[in-house]
């Protein structure tokens, strides 16, 4: 689509460093340049205004990334898009049963009312919960890496959803300022919510993190 869009050699395409790689290699396959922007630390996904920020007279193009089956703030980016005249392109997560959706949302639902000592995600219009995904901030007391250790060892399965931010991978490495990507590859721990667990399954969960909530305290 870059290249149909005739974004190539000398073109400045901006997109997320909070995961997604194969969206930097692509831009640059492309012959474009990619920029980082900051993400929303509610969606994982760009923040509009954080674009707006790094658009340069060589911006062609923006890449948007759904997250977490979280939408973006699709109408605060074409209007970016709008104001600067530039290609917005999505990058979407596949698409699951509407079942299955129902059944991830409705874990979601029973977690949202029962974990403690961690930051529970935003739901917003749309979230279909391909990753329930928490943060579980340092703060002096046991961190992110800790936790999901702990969490293991009592047998539930988390994983940590980005471990490196793009911009941190050497081959794309920049003197850039994104503090909510940071903060949120440090902090980011994906919890199932997958249609084959049962109750006793989420019980376990809620238990495990439960238990050491305390020594999170306070997370908001």
């Amino acid at each position: 689509m870059l290249r149909a869009a005739g974004v190539g050699a000398g073109d400045e395409v901006v997109v997320p460093a909070f995961g997604n790689l194969e969206v930097a290699e692509t831009v640059v396959s492309a012959g474009a340049l990619p920029v980082f922007a900051d993400i929303d630390p509610l969606t994982y996904c760009l923040d509009p205004s954080a674009v707006e920020a790094v658009v340069s007279s060589r911006t062609s193009a923006v890449v948007v990334v759904h997250r977490f089956g979280r939408p973006a703030d699709m109408v605060g980016m074409l209007g970016v898009g709008e104001r600067h005249g530039l290609l917005v392109l999505q990058e979407g997560e596949s698409a699951a049963p509407y079942d299955e959706v129902a059944q991830r949302r409705q874990r979601a639902a029973y977690l949202d009312t029962r974990l403690r000592g961690v930051r529970r995600p935003e739901g917003g219009v749309g979230h279909t919960y391909q990753q329930y995904v928490v943060r579980v901030p340092g703060n002096g007391r046991p961190d992110r890496d800790a936790f999901a250790r702990a969490v293991r060892a009592r047998g539930v399965e988390c994983r940590v959803p980005v471990k490196t931010p793009v911009h941190r991978l050497p081959e794309f490495r920049r003197c850039v300022s994104l503090p909510e990507t940071e903060r949120a590859a440090d902090e980011t721990l994906a919890l199932p919510v997958h249609a084959s667990l049962t109750k006793r399954d989420m019980q376990r969960i809620v238990g495990a993190c439960n238990a050491l909530g305390g020594l999170l305290q306070p997370a908001y």
